[in-house]
């Protein structure tokens, strides 16, 4: 008659734990994992004196086929992993359980307990990660190549606002004018830098939504070399002013609070400005790049630039304005996009914030 030893099992989302009730079992041991199904073999002193003990269960959902065990002077340790991720109302596939198992109490946990200890678990991995980052001399690549990047783009924008402003108490109204001239070329240089943002957040270098990005880096790049950069009617229109001051008004609280966070500090006015200047600013923005494109639509239609070539049949050609006019309701419908995604980075910042107050 087959001796079946007793068994004690528990569970997290991603692992199984078995205790098989095995003192001085011998090392040939064997498991034996396929699909759902585990067959151990071994020999050792149970419930009915030292002999040879053996025991199967049919496992309710798929389990992956590595099972790692450790047979100690006490009982046999077995962890087998979970196919998908997830919690089990129960082990094997019966409802009624086999006699010989059992829950292990010792480490039993219901699901939102489990939750928790993998909330804790990440939250000592931070820990350590910001106890190792803020050891003396301690710079991991990843840290150092987003800390110049941000930088680079503070410094950047930082010079365009300041630059701007002097110009404007200096010569005032007529400042409104050349903007183009004395700031496209840094502006340019920000601008192409930014691309490097949609590379993160797609990469998973940052934790970040890759459309948002992508909407503002390529919304602001459009503006930019098409509208101002292609057409020369437009460098002197003050509404390059209005463009260039809001997007850097933004920006030189923005990259600055990512510099601080690339070392997990904060500082908490920066923080604040960083989630609530863009509010009024960012959909300003959007509205003076609508009216930079209002502006350019009627100098499209003049001077066919960017025209596309009807078959020769039809003859003549279509405007770039209605590409500009359709580009108009994207535009308003990416500000919707980004706003949202802004106003749910925003609460779910200060929420944080105000839990670990409490």
């Amino acid at each position: 008659m087959t001796l079946t030893p007793l068994v004690y099992w528990a569970q997290r989302h991603e692992e199984i734990y078995l205790r098989v009730e095995l003192t001085d079992a011998q090392v040939n041991t064997i498991f034996d994992l396929f699909f759902c199904v585990i067959n151990c073999s071994a020999r050792g002193h149970g419930a009915k004196g030292q002999n040879e003990y053996e025991f199967s269960l049919e496992f309710l959902f798929p389990v992956k086929p590595e099972v790692s065990y450790k047979s100690t002077q006490r009982q046999v340790n077995v962890v087998v992993r979970k196919e998908k991720r997830g919690w089990w109302e129960r082990l094997v596939t019966q409802e009624r359980k086999p006699v010989f198992l059992a829950p292990d109490f010792d480490r039993w946990l219901e699901e939102s307990d489990a939750e928790m200890e993998i909330r804790e678990k990440e939250e000592r991995r931070n820990r350590l990660r910001s106890a190792r980052l803020k050891e003396p001399g301690f710079i991991s690549l990843k840290t150092g190549f987003l800390f110049a990047y941000n930088l680079v783009q503070f410094l950047g924008f930082s010079w365009i606002f300041v630059n701007m402003t002097v110009r404007l108490f200096i010569f005032g109204k007529d400042s409104l004018y050349d903007t183009f001239h004395t700031i496209s070329d840094v502006m340019f240089f920000c601008q192409t830098l930014a691309a490097v943002e949609v590379l993160n957040a797609a990469f998973g270098v940052v934790r970040t939504g890759v459309i948002p990005t992508f909407i503002q880096v390529v919304g602001r790049n459009f503006i930019l070399f098409i509208i101002f950069g292609s057409l020369d009617e437009m460098h002197n229109r003050p509404v390059v002013f209005f463009v260039f001051y809001l997007w850097s008004a933004i920006e030189i609280f923005r990259y600055p609070f990512y510099m601080l966070g690339c070392f997990n500090t904060e500082w908490k006015t920066l923080t604040w400005l960083r989630y609530t200047v863009w509010i009024p600013l960012y959909p300003l923005g959007v509205l003076a790049e609508a009216v930079a494109v209002l502006q350019a639509i009627p100098i499209f239609d003049k001077n066919n630039l960017f025209s596309i070539p009807l078959p020769q049949a039809i003859g003549g050609s279509l405007s770039f304005s209605y590409v500009l006019q359709g580009y108009l309701i994207l535009m308003f419908l990416g500000l919707f996009i980004n706003f949202r995604h802004l106003h749910k980075q925003r609460k779910r910042r200060f929420r944080t914030k105000k839990r670990k107050a409490n």
